[in-house]
This record gives structure tokens, sequence and C-alpha cells, in this order.
């Protein structure tokens, strides 16, 4: 099995900066394509951000696009999500997310998610 835990999120003011980190560990021998999702309370779990196979190599959601920026460091199966310029709808649980090459997010066994931290954005 994988492992995935976020940390790094936090209370913060609009217009501030956080960066939240993901470890993976376990069972992370084959390739896995690593993302975050968020999910607001009363609100479904939303796409942010992914590392994808083709051209580009991330995608964003239109939200956060230009704001945040997603990145790894391979050696330490770390990956962050550095948001920049927060707003009050940015607060959420976010998720670390991980899946299987030629599988979906929803794959029950080849598709892994952390516990998710907490970001709130107050204004």
């Amino acid at each position: 099995q994988v492992q995935l835990k976020e940390s790094g999120g936090g209370l913060v003011q609009a217009g501030d900066s956080l960066r939240l980190s993901c470890v993976a560990s376990g069972r992370t021998s084959s390739r896995l394509i690593m993302g975050w999702f968020r999910q607001a309370p009363g609100k479904d779990r939303e796409f942010v951000a992914a590392f994808r196979t083709g051209d580009p190599s991330t995608i964003y959601a239109d939200a956060v696009k230009g704001r945040f920026t997603i990145s790894r460091e391979n050696a330490k199966n770390t990956i962050y999500l550095q948001m920049n310029s927060l707003k009050p709808e940015d607060t959420a649980n976010y998720y670390c997310t991980a899946r299987r090459e030629g599988y979906s997010w929803d794959s029950r066994d080849n598709a892994y998610w952390g516990q998710g931290t907490q970001v709130t954005v107050s204004s």
C-alpha cells in the first residue's frame, strides 16, 4: 500500500502564502502520478493541481492557475503546493493524491489519498 501524509496547512489572512508538503511512503516502487485536491464544507471534492504525463507536465484548476504551483523532490518522495495570494474561497481541506499510471484518481485499488491538511483563509 501507499501512504501519503500532508502538512503545512494553517490559518492565514487573505493575500498570504502557504506551502503544503506531501510525503509518500510504502509501496512506491511503481510510478506514481501525484496531485492535490481540496474539499470545502458542504461542497464536492475539487481538483486543484497535478502532474501529468503529457505536455504540459502540470495542470491546474482555473480557480488557482497563476497563484498556485505544484513541484516535487523525487529523491525525497515529496511533492509541494505553493499557494500565493490566498483568498477566502481557497479555504478547504487539502488532500494529497497519487495514482498509478493508467488509472484514474477514483480508482479504489490504484489511487491513494492522504488524510488532508486544513487551510483556512480569513478576509
